[in-house]
């Protein structure tokens, strides 16, 4: 078997339908990420906030997203959600819509992505000691200049390197989409497979391309991970 036959592009080999299949799965996880990151910010501050029912809401739900099988959440998405969606529209007149399998993996994927990035920014917060808030409130900054100028800064800074730990979990979990007939890595290997009944060369190339992906993202983690710390280097 002439295995660099397979992965030809063209009618004769995979190799298009799997470029296209790295394409999804890398667009997928970049279309996560700033959903899943402000949702995470959102939740830690209402962590720290005053307000119990917001401590409360936002307890919950890590505690629940954390807790489910991403798997279980991406059909709860996948169906619960289309089920939502056509009741909207139906009450509103706008007709049957369909909720597409990329939107559904990203809200699924997000939404777990949240719950991890939320006790990374929760720590982070913790590590930002008071007298930065004092400080800032003498010189007579208004909160939201203070989150935005004096914190926001430390804390992309201190939390960055869990934050790092949680895109490359991100990166391997849209594997999972493949399930709702997203044409992903997966799903274009797992056809491939099954067509020309190599499935170990396929999955394994798969493998292959998962880890180039996240070793590509460990190095530019690192590169900015070191780049946040210049001031500190120089010193």
């Amino acid at each position: 078997m002439d295995y660099l036959s397979l992965l030809a592009y063209g009618d004769t080999g995979w190799g298009d339908e799997i470029a296209r299949g790295v394409l999804v799965t890398v667009s997928l996880a970049l279309a996560t990420l700033p959903f899943g990151l402000l949702l995470g910010l959102g939740l830690a501050l209402a962590k720290r906030g005053e307000d119990p029912g917001l401590r409360l809401s936002a307890d919950i739900y890590t505690t629940l997203f954390r807790g489910l099988p991403e798997l279980l959440t991406l059909f709860l998405v996948y169906y619960g959600g289309q089920n939502l969606l056509n009741a909207a529209t139906g009450a509103l007149g706008l007709g049957q819509w369909t909720l597409s399998s990329f939107v559904s993996g990203m809200v699924a994927l997000g939404l777990v992505f949240a719950a991890y990035s939320s006790e990374v920014f929760l720590s982070a917060f913790r590590a930002i000691p008071d007298g930065q808030w004092e400080g800032a409130r003498a010189l007579g900054l208004p909160h939201r200049r203070i989150l935005w100028l004096v914190i926001l800064p430390q804390l992309l800074r201190i939390s960055l390197p869990g934050l790092s730990n949680v895109w490359l979990n991100l990166l391997k979990d849209t594997a999972l989409v493949s399930v709702i007939g997203l044409a992903d890595i997966m799903r274009e290997t797992g056809v491939a497979a099954r067509v020309t009944r190599e499935p170990f060369f396929f999955f394994g190339f798969a493998c292959v391309l998962y880890l180039v992906l996240t070793l590509v993202s460990a190095v530019g983690l690192r590169r900015l991970e070191l780049w946040t710390k210049r001031g500190e280097v120089a010193r």
